[in-house]
């Protein structure tokens, strides 16, 4: 029989685990709505740069430059990204399931 392995390090994702997937399609919507922006328009600008802010290779002020602040608005970019950070929300007992087992005391045999 096997030795059970112990389990040491925990790998998650931020969005949809301990916060929901605050700028998803829905939220997207939302947003396209509230600022009377052209959904699709939108969601085709999103689609193309997206990926390439989720790895790092553009920060939010070059995703949102290319996705709706590429022509003037009636809104200022402050707004926006309010109602877009306002957007994500947490999961709170999936934040205090983490928070118990990393308080819980469970340690690595080889690293006490």
């Amino acid at each position: 029989m096997r030795k059970a392995t112990a389990i040491t390090c925990v790998f998650l994702d931020v969005g949809g685990v301990l916060l929901n997937n605050g700028w998803d399609h829905h939220a997207r919507r939302r947003a396209a709505k509230n600022f009377r922006l052209d959904w699709a328009e939108m969601d085709y600008r999103h689609n193309l740069n997206f990926a390439t802010y989720e790895e790092g290779k553009l920060t939010l002020e070059e995703y949102l430059a290319r996705v709706v602040f590429y022509q003037k608005r009636a809104f200022t970019r402050a707004q926006f990204e309010r109602f877009m950070f306002d957007q994500s929300k947490p999961y709170l007992k999936m934040i205090e399931t983490f928070a118990h087992l990393a308080s819980s005391g469970l340690q690595n045999e080889r690293h006490p």
